[in-house]
């Protein structure tokens, strides 16, 4: 059955994990990997939004949805199932070739000739020389290599080095394709080389010894770093408890405050009730002895007791007593409430300094890209959110192209919206390290700005660039200028590209913007503390247009 099979078993075998396919799938360049592998290579990548092939790398956007190779997955269960295993990789750990030679147990070899291309053990070599005395055949200690000893054109020894091909080659290939090169013996390009070597080593030596001070510097900033941030944790949790227990005390003191005049004002109430209580007993005594008298017959009796019954009980210091009828602790609460909004509003600018100054401890400078190539790997996918976008403002292209229309565009109503500004955002975010391109026409602005940004009026509140949320590169046939709290930097620069590159290190604080033509044309570099995500964001003028390439 195994013979039933492609005989190259390689084909069923993952380049990632190096084993039997498990639930092969094939991407559209082709190349089959297991699903999690390819998946695990891709979960990686997500911050870059660019997915590759890590053979050909060819490039997928947006993520391809992967799907089981059903033929793929039939065949490599029915090669499980015989047992037929892939075939081992080779490896570069070297092993002494044995002598061609001895039959029976083999010797191993040492030494090889490359006349003869044999190699010998000590006995044969022995022999060997015998049989060519005088050192008619040139034989070399033996090597695993000895097919790269032998002119595979001519099959004759490579004695010679060519210097224009940097090749080494027979004496025949000096009579052919190498006739009139600049030849040396192998010898002395070695010698010559060998001088090489020794400068080469001096560097690497230097090098590894920059690298050793370095990673010992390394070492020495991560252990100061580990014992700075314990020291900061305990010293935070040391203060929070603190404050805690502050605030613990506050709402104790503000209990027993409140505890306090209830308990005085219930007193008072309390004596007054009971002598309130008393009179109105008194009064219905008397009231009842009045009562009774009204009934009786004896006129003396009558004139007699009524005097005397019919006088009001005098009230033992009881006043007049005026009620509070809005007993209520209800501004208490209300100056609780303000307290607590006070104290959330204080702690929210307090906590997005304390964030500004953790991010700002990096044990390891960031260093900006040099190149395009470096740039790219940077490169985030980000499309226009149509929330924002002004009603003058055509989106197409999947959101990803931006023109000023005159005519209204009829996007419904959206708290999001720019309603007076000819802006749109982002619907992406940006919180690490991130580069993007754009294309322009026109009189643009090219924007981060934080998602806070005011949305509504036409003030500088809501305008890119003219407030502490955003930041904004102006861009027209005749000028450039950068702008960020209303401050304007000219920068005096004339650029032809109409594309330009918005480099953002979040953690480091750093935007860049380039113009992108040949090279990489740096326009401004902005240093600050950034405390909120940031989202791209354009302003055009019209007749104009922006691309994010």
């Amino acid at each position: 059955m195994a013979g039933a099979f492609p005989s190259n078993q390689d084909l069923f075998t993952c380049p990632i994990c190096l084993d039997l396919l498990q639930v092969p799938v094939t991407l559209h360049c082709g190349h089959s990997y297991c699903m999690d592998c390819i998946k695990g290579c891709w979960d990686q990548e997500d911050q870059k939004r660019v997915y590759s092939c890590p053979q050909c790398r060819q490039t997928f956007t947006p993520r391809p949805v992967l799907n089981k190779n059903n033929i793929f997955a039939e065949l490599v269960e029915q090669i499980r199932k015989t047992g037929v295993q892939p075939v081992a990789r080779a490896s570069n750990v070297y092993v002494q070739p044995e002598c061609d030679v001895c039959t029976g147990g083999k010797l191993k070899a040492v030494k090889s000739c490359l006349e003869c291309l044999v190699y010998y053990c000590q006995t044969h070599y022995e022999a060997h020389n015998e049989l060519h005395p005088g050192q008619e055949h040139k034989v070399v200690d033996v090597t695993d290599q000895l097919q790269e000893r032998i002119c595979s054109q001519h099959g004759k020894p490579v004695e010679v080095f060519c210097r224009r091909d940097q090749s080494c080659v027979c004496l025949l290939c000096l009579m052919d394709e190498h006739k009139g090169h600049d030849t040396v013996t192998a010898t002395a390009e070695r010698s010559e080389k060998q001088k090489q070597l020794g400068e080469t080593k001096r560097k690497f030596q230097q090098r590894i010894k920059e690298r050793e001070n370095e990673l010992q510097e390394l070492k020495k900033a991560v252990e100061t770093l580990k014992s700075s941030a314990q020291t900061a944790v305990e010293d935070s949790d040391r203060i929070f408890t603190e404050m805690i227990h502050t605030i613990e005390r506050r709402r104790a003191e503000v209990t027993d405050l409140i505890r306090g005049q209830e308990k005085a004002e219930v007193s008072r109430a309390e004596e007054l009730l009971r002598q309130l209580e008393q009179e109105i007993a008194a009064l219905k005594r008397r009231d009842a002895e009045l009562k009774q008298l009204s009934l009786t017959d004896d006129h003396i009796h009558f004139l007699k007791t009524f005097q005397s019954v019919s006088e009001l009980p005098k009230s033992k210091d009881l006043p007049c007593i005026s009620i509070n009828k809005s007993l209520s602790f209800e501004a208490v609460k209300r100056s609780v409430s303000t307290l607590q909004e006070q104290l959330e509003d204080f702690c929210k600018l307090e906590a997005m300094a304390i964030s500004a100054a953790v991010t700002e401890v990096q044990a390891i400078l960031p260093s900006e890209p040099t190149t395009r190539e470096d740039f790219l790997q940077y490169s985030c996918h980000f499309t226009l959110d149509s929330n924002t976008a002004h009603r003058q403002l055509h989106l197409s292209e999947g959101n990803r192209r931006a023109e000023y229309k005159i005519e209204l565009q009829s996007y419904p109503d959206h708290p999001e919206r720019f309603d007076d500004w000819w802006q749109v955002l982002c619907r992406e975010g940006v919180s690490g390290c991130c580069y993007w391109e754009i294309e322009w026409s026109g009189l643009v602005y090219i924007a981060v700005s934080y998602k806070n940004i005011s949305r509504k009026g036409g003030n500088d509140n809501s305008f890119f660039g003219s407030n502490d949320q955003s930041w904004r590169l102006r861009l027209s046939s005749s000028s450039f200028s950068l702008c960020h709290k209303n401050k304007e930097i000219d920068l005096s620069l004339v650029v032809s590209s109409n594309r330009i590159g918005v480099y953002v290190d979040y953690r480091a604080g750093i935007l860049s913007f380039y113009s992108i033509s040949d090279t990489m044309t740096l326009l401004h570099r902005v240093q600050t503390t950034f405390t909120h995500t940031l989202y791209p964001g354009f302003w055009l003028d019209a007749g104009s247009s922006v691309k994010l390439v």
